[in-house]
């Protein structure tokens, strides 16, 4: 019993010992680390704090190639990047007495003043080794002559910065856009999108402004640890590499563009080329245009300034956002809703005499005594007689009806098309003019809508989507311009856009069957019968002639076309040319729709097809009319 006592206590002692020796140490590891920590704080704490203050981190944005953009069929480049040099002085690396001396010799290499470069590097930061971009888009002829005298140009340096080359120019700059430097108001913007900083180079019109979060590739850095005067510490950076934008691959036929091109020459105006089963477009062009490469230079807000002041604006695209009275283009829509309603028998005639009295004015038809005679609804689509229209859709049909065909076709909604702007045009109607004229709307105002007039104005992309309608019966698909995206490196489709019902009805597709057979009458015997003679396809097409406010010897002039016209509607193309009053008048929309459509369907150059279609004694130099 003694014996097992004592062993308790030998074993409590013990325990005891131990927990004295464990709670020491853990006191002595405590005071060691509380004075480790009271040591670094308070004792070398100025020691580390200059430390801090003299070593830091250096980190060199790498820019990021901006995405390429190519044609439909992915082989023909429109838009790539170019090597380009931005040079640099790093001004500490200057010998103060020599600093005038490097500066005026790299000036004079460099083409510019020298003032330039000082403004660029003023005295207060010479002593810094913070590298400062004193040119860019500089060629390598001339960073080879830097090279060469590198000894002499202390503190002189280059890097490399890609910039956007246009390769198609022309009609194609109005599709594509232009980039520039961002902007402060585009930063706000854009802030939370994430990617882009006060040196970013974005999209300021077309599809370089529309995609420009697909095309925006992700910077890449360089970090060097650095002393406080950004003198380098260490010789080996950390670089973590740029990441390229999207590859876009757009719906345009380089080919077709070309020939549409071509085909409206120097002549203000538009030609728009879709293909109605899908909204693809082929070619869209707007004369007169510009060429994007002028906003890659030194002076593009002086480039800019110049296009902007220009009297026929070549900023506009004229196929999107220019609205103009559709003319007799709109006697689809009168066609068709006159058939939908049965608001007029078909084959029931009206007299045309060239001209008609109402309300105390005379109406004259565009042909003028004897007038057309005698036309049923084919006929008079045919012939485009204007006293047919305005008969039936003054007594017949009725202004709210005509609004609400108009509607359906898409005149005064937008198209959706994936460009930063277009305009909607407009439908005028009776409440709109009691809003905004405190008048009453007159049966004189409906003749007008029914022949295209008056306050009614359309895009030549939204007539061309009113021929598109026709072809699918029904149905207008969303205009695009942008076919798929793809992945820089290995071309793979990460993205492709599918065709998207923009518009439909009801109709019965017997109307539109008969729609299509008064515009096939309209290229074989109507006002289009000799310009839209075709060996290669059938055509189907109506005429347009709107009059214009100040122009007494020249109109707009349309027309909008559609072929094969007896071929499914996945063979078909649509095609709206739109020739401005602001031309010598000669009726060329319709040669140029012809001219587009043989090129096209025959695989043939724009001389190849001026010479099929015998139009070569038609074509002539052109010049804007000033």
């Amino acid at each position: 019993m003694n014996r097992d006592s004592n062993n308790n206590q030998d074993l409590r002692r013990d325990r005891n010992i131990l927990t004295v020796i464990y709670t020491a140490l853990c006191l002595i590891v405590f005071f060691v680390y509380i004075f480790k920590l009271f040591s670094m704080q308070i004792i070398e704490g100025s020691k580390y704090k200059v430390q801090s203050k003299t070593i830091s981190s250096r980190i060199t944005s790498i820019p990021a190639q901006r995405g390429e953009i190519y044609d439909r069929n992915n082989d023909n480049a429109m838009v790539v990047n170019s090597d380009s040099f931005a040079v640099e002085i790093t001004p500490g690396e200057i010998p103060r007495e020599d600093f005038d001396t490097v500066i005026s010799r790299l000036a004079t290499i460099l083409q510019i003043p020298k003032q330039d470069i000082d403004e660029h590097v003023p005295p207060e930061i010479r002593k810094t080794y913070n590298p400062v971009t004193v040119k860019t888009n500089v060629s390598f002829s001339v960073i080879s002559n830097i090279a060469e005298n590198l000894t002499d140009l202390p503190g002189v340096s280059w890097v490399s910065r890609p910039i956007r080359n246009y390769i198609e120019t022309g009609s194609f700059s109005h599709i594509l856009g232009y980039v520039g430097k961002i902007t402060q108001d585009e930063m706000n913007l854009m802030y939370n999108k994430g990617g882009y900083s006060k040196r970013s180079i974005v999209g300021k019109t077309g599809i370089e402004k529309q995609y420009d979060g697909f095309l925006q590739g992700k910077d890449g850095y360089e970090e060097r640890t650095v002393d406080v005067k950004g003198r380098m510490l260490s010789e080996t950076p950390t670089i973590v590499p740029p990441q390229s934008g999207k590859k876009l691959v757009l719906t345009i036929d380089s080919r077709t563009q070309i020939l549409a091109e071509k085909a409206l020459g120097n002549r203000i105006g538009s030609i728009v080329v879709l293909k109605p089963s899908t909204g693809e477009i082929l070619a869209m062009v707007s004369y007169p245009y510009f060429d994007s490469n002028l906003f890659n230079s030194e002076n593009a807000a002086e480039e800019y300034t110049k296009l902007a002041k220009s009297e026929h604006n070549p900023l506009l695209n004229r196929a999107v956002n220019a609205a103009y009275a559709p003319a007799s283009t709109f006697k689809i829509v009168m066609a068709t809703a006159i058939l939908a309603e049965k608001a007029f028998p078909e084959y029931e005639r009206v007299e045309c005499k060239g001209e008609i009295e109402y309300g105390g004015r005379t109406f004259h038809c565009w042909i003028l005594k004897p007038g057309h005679g005698r036309l049923d609804l084919k006929h008079a689509v045919g012939h485009s007689c204007d006293i047919y229209f305005w008969q039936v859709g003054r007594d017949n049909l009725g202004i709210d009806k005509i609004v609400d065909y108009a509607k359906i076709f898409g005149y005064g909604q937008s198209t959706q098309i994936d460009l930063p702007s277009h305009s909607k045009g407009f439908v005028s109607s009776p409440l709109w003019k009691e809003r905004k004229y405190h008048e009453r709307w007159l049966d004189g105002d409906t003749m007008n809508v029914s022949i295209g007039q008056g306050y009614t104005t359309a895009t030549p992309l939204q007539v061309a989507d009113v021929m598109a309608m026709i072809c699918n019966e029904g149905k207008i698909y969303k205009p695009h311009l942008l076919k798929e995206i793809r992945d820089p490196v290995t071309d793979e489709v990460i993205q492709e856009v599918h065709p998207e019902v923009l518009f439909e009805n009801s109709i019965d597709p017997a109307v539109y069957k008969k729609v299509k057979e008064s515009l096939r009458f309209v290229a074989t015997d109507g006002s289009a019968k000799y310009a839209m003679q075709n060996p290669t396809v059938k055509i189907a097409c109506k005429t347009g002639t709107a009059e214009v406010a100040g122009y007494t010897d020249s109109w707009h002039n349309w027309l909008l076309a559609y072929a094969p016209y007896d071929a499914p509607v996945e063979e078909q193309i649509v095609v709206c040319t739109m020739v401005e009053a602001a031309n010598s008048w000669e009726w060329w929309a319709t040669y140029a729709a012809n001219i587009v459509i043989q090129g096209y369907y025959a695989n043939q150059t724009f001389d190849e097809a001026i010479d099929a279609l015998h139009f070569r004694w038609l074509v002539k130099p052109t010049r804007l009319t000033e």
